[in-house]
């Protein structure tokens, strides 16, 4: 890339940067330490506020470079991420937000703890948040390290890496200074900011084809490798058995991991009622809907306009389709208009990345000082202290995210979400439903359900071709692949609803009916909530 799109796009980092560090500061300086400010900023948050800072968390890297990408190399069978991501929200709101927002107090293992046995709950789902969490970041550090590496010419991997490193450290200081408050604001001006962009660029898209989207289809299978198959399914997904698996697999994870991510529940604890909560679903659907339809737009148009061969040329895994699809938008290479609009576009993206990363930060360290140091410490321990450790735990999230980002900066971030989600539905989602809805839930078969969907997850991942056996693995040298399925949740899902209900069914503990009675109500109709 010229040298000015690397100093325009670098300045508009530094401007970002400056302005949440900004944010930190301020908050910082008004923070009373309490785990309800740090956790969940006092709860003062508005719908509209809250709504807009659940579509900033949600809409990450993954969405904005990795599903764009998926859709310029695969067409229809990249837009099924699109897809997926947008209904799961409809299972959020009609199954979890207004629940857990009266049932819980700042994470998910709140909600399962109210009827159960504390300390063995919280270690299991505290360990599972964490577990996702740093999934989930591994993708983000995978987005900025291929958009720093477009910006810089695509040559050096020393600046790929210290960028995976920085972003890093931003978010353990936003975390650790700022807290909820600091994070929200965050993600609402990232929020903003990525709205605006990807719709001027959708409109610039659907202005190239005069407003035609037949003709932008028709343009995007001629410019792709597959012809007309580019608009039809089983680019990715289709062909034997293993493929039509691995997309039924997927499509479960996408569609119920989100009722699962730590860092998306905890934003219903932000606001000061039930009815909030549900308000601020309603708020982030509409923004989250938009947006999805708008990165179908982008796909479809970095594929018609630049070529599938051009987007793999640039990354392998399609991550940096959308900046080389700004600046051939703005006039093309080397023109003031390309440059400019590569330039924004790139730092809207490196917004994006700093704040979702910031959110699941949050989450994951409130698991890990909340649930597991809470349930390990000794009484009587000053409630303070809890902050503190969430705090330093920030710092070794941190560090395990950047450890495995660089790792994993060959994959697609879209990929490597879908991941994440996958192990959300398997551990998290389980045993929230059944605290929610079964009388005879126990102990026990809250944990079971965690562990039991948790550990295959996690291993059929490790023992799958993402890690090992083909080219595009983690490890391409070696072999030790034996699952088929490059997405768990197909089998990992079901064996956390069955884990849990086998738990369940053998306990000797016999369950607490005056507990559920009182969750129930509490779940219901928001009496005694916090």
């Amino acid at each position: 890339m010229s040298g000015d799109h690397q100093t325009l796009a670098l300045l508009l980092f530094s401007a970002f940067i400056a302005l949440t560090l900004g944010i930190t500061t301020w908050v910082g300086r008004h923070r009373h330490g309490s785990p309800e400010e740090f956790y969940v900023g006092g709860r003062l948050f508005s719908p509209m506020e809250n709504g807009f800072a659940i579509a900033g968390d949600y809409m990450s890297a993954a969405s904005f470079l990795g599903i764009s990408g998926l859709i310029a190399l695969y067409g229809y069978d990249g837009m099924l991420y699109s897809v997926g991501f947008l209904v799961a929200w409809l299972v959020v709101l009609l199954l979890v937000a207004e629940l857990v927002r009266n049932c819980g107090r700042f994470t998910l293992a709140d909600v399962v703890a109210a009827r159960m046995r504390e300390r063995p709950v919280r270690i299991a789902a505290g360990t599972s948040s964490v577990t996702v969490s740093v999934l989930y970041l591994v993708a983000q550090m995978v987005g900025a390290g291929s958009l720093v590496a477009l910006l810089l010419g695509g040559t050096s991997e020393s600046a790929r890496s210290w960028t995976v490193i920085g972003v890093g450290a931003l978010m353990v200081i936003y975390v650790s200074f700022g807290g909820m408050r600091a994070t929200t604001w965050i993600q609402i001006v990232k929020a903003v900011l990525l709205m605006t962009g990807a719709t001027v660029l959708t409109v610039l898209v659907l202005a190239r084809f005069h407003g035609d989207f037949n003709a932008l289809l028709d343009s995007a299978a001629r410019q792709s490798v597959h012809g007309r198959d580019f608009l039809a399914p089983g680019l990715r997904y289709g062909g034997d058995w293993t493929a039509r698996l691995d997309f039924i697999s997927l499509g479960l994870a996408l569609v119920l991991g989100t009722a699962g991510l730590p860092h998306i529940l905890s934003r219903f604890y932000t606001v000061p009622t039930a009815r909030a909560a549900r308000r601020s679903v309603v708020w982030s659907i509409g923004l989250i809907g938009s947006f999805y339809l708008m990165t179908i737009v982008l796909g479809f148009g970095a594929a018609a306009i630049l070529g599938t061969d051009e987007v793999r040329a640039s990354n392998a895994a399609g991550n940096t389709a959308v900046p080389l699809l700004a600046q051939e938008l703005g006039g093309g290479p080397g023109s003031t208009g390309g440059t400019v609009l590569f330039a924004v576009v790139a730092a809207v993206a490196f917004a994006t990345i700093l704040a979702v990363v910031a959110g699941i930060t949050l989450a994951s360290s409130a698991s890990v000082a909340h649930d597991l140091y809470a349930s390990l410490r000794r009484s009587g321990a000053k409630q303070r202290s809890e902050v503190a450790v969430a705090r330093i735990a920030a710092a070794g999230i941190g560090a395990t995210a950047i450890a495995l980002g660089l790792i994993a900066r060959d994959l697609n971030v879209a990929f490597l979400v879908g991941l994440a989600f996958a192990v959300a539905a398997s551990a998290n989602l389980p045993v929230l439903l059944y605290s929610l809805f079964w009388r005879n839930f126990t102990t026990r078969g809250a944990v079971w359900s965690v562990y039991g969907g948790l550990i295959p997850a996690v291993l059929l991942v490790v023992l799958s071709p993402v890690v090992s056996g083909s080219p595009e693995a983690l490890f391409p040298g070696v072999d030790f692949q034996v699952f088929p399925l490059q997405n768990p949740g197909a089998v990992s899902i079901p064996l956390g609803f069955l884990a849990g209900w086998i738990g369940t069914v053998t306990s000797s503990e016999p369950p607490d009916e005056s507990k559920h009675a009182e969750t129930e109500v509490r779940a219901l109709t928001g009496a005694g909530a916090v």
